[in-house]
């Protein structure tokens, strides 16, 4: 991945230069000298630029988050299918071919480098400081002005979204599909910076260069928008109306940029603030008494507002209640109160069961879901780190060594049933009245009086190394054939075998095998596994990776769900949607801190689309999808683990909920302030030019 991106990066460079003898100005000359001098006079021009690139990947990090705390509930994506339908697979079927693909991959990065980041450089290089002050903040804006539509208005490329059509760029090599995944979350579309950022430079062209020394430059930056414009249709991309608004979003940029230039430029220019630096460093008492000037008349101006500083009042409190709710709805999670040590976890239907480490012993903690402070006590035999336990209904199982206890946590400090046992791996709650025990490989059925039932097992005392249940189904997997599942109903002894296939793309092998690392399908073997009505779901061991496979047990179909390098682990069905933790590095401990934890993911399985819930550097695992809720472990930086919950619908806190009320309350008032400010202002300057003329 990074190889890939080394290479884009240094074409973009190489072409950049290769490009300065051709769009230079007429009498501008091209030396190795100006290499190293624009750095020092222009190094905040492009400080500006270089934090847009970093800025990107930090918010785009949020809004996979926040896209997935809200689940869907800010996709405008279904209303501009509605408006344009699908021109934009008109424009893939037409012209589709591997050439085109290939080269349309490639232009897409490379030529997005050269025009955003060579743009400046250009200017920089050149000495034109007049553009370069004017494009330097443009692009800033467009970036700026884009934020809001990329947090709270998602729309999804179209090779996602429409039927038929195919995210060409990102699938063109398992390399690039990977790079891709990890820098855009998929869901920005609206507006396109692609078209955004070369748009708006042209613009910039257009009104600034009076004397038509970028005339070519300008020229070829407007083939540039056009090509664009067919590439990010082409490959699947954007929609038409992403290229609309990046025009829309440019244009506002281009004079946003024009008003701040002057201002912004008066005090940031490189030139007057190695100025100040030495005053600073040389008399720090005259810069101290600069800036306590310059703060009192700031502050005199916000004692007596016009329309300006009004509106910069305006925008601050925008902006704070929009951070605010960001931050609230993209940390959603509240971890379960008295959980110091968790070893495991299980929750249904309103309950939260979790196995906590207490040294020499182990204590299951019961949660109601709805209040994760209080604690309910419930009757249970000595318990150690290894004990198993399940949750269905109101039904909770618990078994030690020697004895499964069976709760109504209706009536929690009273037992039901006790079972003797011995060592049980699994218990397992398979239906109203019944309930699995699996112990030395050896699977039986009990019902919840102590009687036992009749239920499928192992032919010829075949050793069972996994045991999962849905509503009286019953999924099994044998030692001697570890690839397969087995399925069978309770009350009844015959078995379905189903044979997992593990098989994923060859190069996707190839990149594993690159690592050293060797996929034995021959010897794959089922790890873990989870079943609903229709649908299994598995992680098999292929020795170079793990692999999240989902199988629909009507059909016999199946398909790999996570990335086929990256190992998955503790997948969970229920709800319409698959959980699962899964690493994003084929190494995690040769991986950055960014790469080296796993993260949660969601599959829908009506949309057969897969989104991030976490995406931090926290390492999560063992999620539980409910009706209300998502539930994983966590890890913290300190080593600390919890247990976290979250809400499906996303919910703000009463100090966020609070923020929001007051700032709607102030952005009125301060909107018909600004309002009545501006038509006052308005009337004096007609008066002041009726009295002139």
């Amino acid at each position: 991945m990074d190889g890939v991106y080394l290479t884009w990066l240094i074409s973009a460079l190489a072409i950049g230069v290769i490009l300065m003898p051709f769009i230079k100005p007429p009498w501008a000359k091209v030396t190795m000298d100006g290499f190293i001098d624009f750095l020092r006079r222009y190094w905040l021009h492009i400080a500006i630029v270089l934090s847009i690139y970093n800025a990107k990947d930090f918010l785009d990090e949020v809004d996979r988050i926040l896209m997935a705390n809200t689940d869907g509930m800010l996709n405008m994506t279904p209303w501009i299918y509605a408006i344009e339908g699908e021109m934009a697979l008109w424009v893939q079927e037409t012209f589709k071919a591997d050439w085109l693909t290939a080269f349309m991959t490639h232009f897409y990065v490379v030529g997005f480098m050269v025009i955003c980041y060579v743009s400046i450089f250009y200017f920089a290089y050149f000495d034109d400081r007049y553009m370069a002050d004017r494009i330097s903040l443009t692009i800033f804006w467009v970036y700026i002005l884009a934020i809001p539509f990329y947090l709270f208005f998602n729309v999804h490329v179209t090779g996602n979204y429409i039927p038929g059509m195919e995210t060409l760029a990102y699938n063109h090599t398992p390399e690039i599909n990977d790079w891709f995944h990890r820098i855009d979350p998929l869901t920005n579309g609206m507006p396109s910076l692609h078209i955004a950022f070369p748009f708006a430079v042209w613009l910039c062209l257009l009104r600034y260069d009076t004397d038509g020394r970028w005339t070519v430059y300008r020229r070829i930056i407007f083939a540039f928008v056009l090509l664009t414009a067919f590439c990010i249709l082409y490959l699947g991309i954007h929609w038409f109306m992403d290229i609309i608004g990046g025009m829309i979003v440019a244009a506002i940029a281009v004079n946003i940029g024009n008003k701040m230039a002057d201002p912004f430029w008066r005090i940031f220019d490189e030139r007057t603030i190695n100025a100040r630096m030495v005053t600073l460093l040389t008399n720090p008492a005259r810069a101290l008494n600069v800036i306590k000037s310059t703060t009192s008349k700031q502050f005199n101006r916000f004692t007596k507002p016009t329309s300006k500083e009004t509106g910069a009042m305006l925008a601050v409190v925008i902006i704070v209640v929009a951070g605010v709710i960001t931050w609230d709805l993209t940390h959603q999670s509240i971890p379960a109160g008295g959980v110091d040590a968790p070893v495991g976890v299980e929750a249904a239907d309103g309950w939260l069961i979790t196995l906590d480490d207490r040294g020499e012993s182990a204590l299951l903690i019961v949660h109601d879901l709805s209040d994760l402070e209080s604690e309910i006590e419930v009757i249970q035999p000595v318990l150690d780190s290894n004990s198993t336990y399940d949750i269905s209904g109101d039904i909770l199982a618990m078994a030690n060594s020697t004895t499964l206890m069976i709760v109504d946590l209706n009536n929690p400090i009273k037992s039901k049933t006790s079972i003797p046992v011995d060592n049980p791996t699994v218990v397992e709650i398979v239906s109203e009245d019944c309930l699995a025990i699996l112990q030395n490989g050896l699977v039986t059925y009990w019902s919840f009086e102590g009687v036992e039932k009749t239920g499928p097992t192992s032919q010829e005392g075949d050793s069972i190394i996994l045991l999962e249940s849905f509503n009286g189904q019953i999924a099994l997997v044998f030692e001697s054939d570890p690839d397969s599942v087995h399925l069978g109903i309770i009350d009844a002894e015959g078995l379905i075998s189903i044979e997992l296939n593990a098989t994923a793309d060859p190069s996707e092998d190839e990149i594993l095998l690159d690592a050293d690392l060797t996929v034995d399908l021959e010897n794959a073997t089922i790890t873990d596994i989870s079943l609903s009505a229709t649908m299994l779901a598995a992680t098999v061991d292929v020795n170079a990776t793990s692999r999240l496979v989902l199988l629909d047990t009507i059909s016999g179909e199946s398909q790999i769900i996570s990335d086929h390098k990256f190992a998955a682990y503790d997948p969970h069905l229920g709800y319409g949607v698959l959980m699962y933790s899964a690493y994003t590095e084929i190494n995690p401990l040769e991986a950055s801190d960014e790469y080296a934890d796993r993260e949660i993911f969601i599959h829908d399985l009506e949309t057969n689309l897969t989104k991030p819930l976490t995406a931090d550097e926290l390492d999560q695992w063992d999620p539980v999808v409910l009706e209300d809720y998502y539930v994983y472990q966590q890890m913290d930086s300190e080593g600390d683990i919890s247990v976290e919950v979250q809400q499906k619908e996303p919910t703000l806190q009463p100090y966020s909920s609070n923020i929001l009320k007051f700032g709607v309350i102030l952005v009125i008032a301060l909107s018909f302030i600004n309002i009545m400010q501006r038509q006052k202002e308005s009337n004096l300057s007609l008066h002041d030019s009726e009295l002139a003329s």
